[in-house]
């Protein structure tokens, strides 16, 4: 067995993570806490988050890189939930709704998003940082102002302007974490949601599909080498529009699948956190900024959510005091880091 051929397939990223996650799983186990409750976490979390890192994929293919401006998508997801709940829908409706209104949106979005970046070639991650930061400040006077006069969404003095955190009890809280989980399935098959993970699959095999046909081909390519996409006649500003879309609709379809699992939504500032997670969760899986398959999502979005899950309650009890916080800072900022300071070809 060449363990040099493995270090370097793995990568030393996962490699720590791996190990690091390990050593947590097993002193858990020595600290008795239930191992049943910190598995159900992990998986929950996995299919809560898993959408919005595949919101990377097709950014990162399409020669763009890291979209750091995925709160746009996430903004477009939060309205067509907004517009789903003020409507009085409920259950499967509500989601549904909410769905085919933010995608639209999304789509739109996306593409003037792309537009501006393909003036902006070589800066689009310095740049999508900063838009994300703009779009989100003038959302918060937006959430203020909007014409919602739902009372679970508005403020109780006033009845007008937007609460920070909005209930999704009666509309589509926990739908795909409930569904397909029948009572007489096994207790260990109980700990994982069902529904949650078949959704995530189900967009992830999607993408995989587009990633093989002719436009995913050609998607690929021109984010690969700009200069031998042009001499085979691919339009490369076409397909870097077509990647920053169709990562902008994800992130939009991601918060929804987040928030309906979370029990709430989260207005204001709270889109602003979602795009360095995520982030780090595809470079932890051996994503690069030139390559980005679903297997990386997959692994990047356990290892990610599995350690910041096990972390909590071990080193609470072992510190007696919360630093679940500063490992999260630590791993997200310290694996994009990383990973931007890699040379093209080096080993994730």
């Amino acid at each position: 067995m060449d363990f040099k051929k493995i270090y370097k397939k793995i990568g030393f990223p996962r490699l720590i993570i791996s190990a690091f996650l390990i050593v947590l799983l097993i002193a858990a186990a020595m600290l008795n806490i239930p191992l049943s409750g910190i598995w159900k976490d992990i998986f929950t979390r996995f299919g809560m988050n898993a959408i919005l890192v595949l919101a990377m994929v097709p950014s990162i293919q399409s020669g763009i890189g890291i979209n750091f401006n995925l709160p746009l998508g996430v903004i477009f997801g939060l309205i067509g939930a907004l517009i789903s709940i003020e409507l009085g829908l409920t259950g499967w409706t509500s989601f549904f709704v909410a769905l085919a209104i933010a995608i639209p949106l999304a789509v739109i979005a996306g593409y003037l998003y792309g537009l501006m970046l393909n003036k902006v070639k070589g800066q689009e991650m310095t740049v999508g940082n900063y838009v994300g930061y703009s779009i989100v400040s003038f959302m918060c006077i937006f959430w203020l102002v909007a014409p919602f006069r739902n009372p679970e969404l508005t403020w109780a003095m006033g009845g007008s302007g937007l609460r920070v955190t909005l209930s999704l009890e009666s509309s589509m809280a926990g739908l795909l974490d409930k569904s397909l989980n029948p009572e007489w399935l096994p207790e260990w098959l109980k700990i994982i949601p069902i529904g949650l993970i078949l959704f995530f699959a189900l967009l992830a095999g999607i993408v995989w599909i587009f990633s093989k046909s002719k436009s995913g081909t050609a998607m690929k390519v021109a984010g690969s080498s700009e200069a031998f996409a042009t001499s085979n006649g691919v339009n490369v500003d076409r397909q870097r529009l077509l990647g920053i879309v169709l990562s902008t609709v994800l992130a939009a379809i991601g918060i929804i699948v987040y928030s309906q699992s979370f029990g709430f939504l989260q207005l204001y500032n709270s889109p602003l956190y979602v795009a360095l997670p995520a982030a780090a969760s595809i470079l932890i899986g051996g994503a690069t900024l030139q390559k980005a398959k679903i297997i990386h999502v997959v692994i990047g979005t356990f290892l990610f959510q599995g350690l910041l899950v096990v972390a909590l309650p071990v080193i609470n009890i072992l510190s007696e005091g919360s630093m679940a916080e500063i490992i999260r800072i630590i791993i997200s900022n310290g694996i994009i880091l990383y990973a931007l300071t890699r040379k093209a070809g080096d080993a994730a």
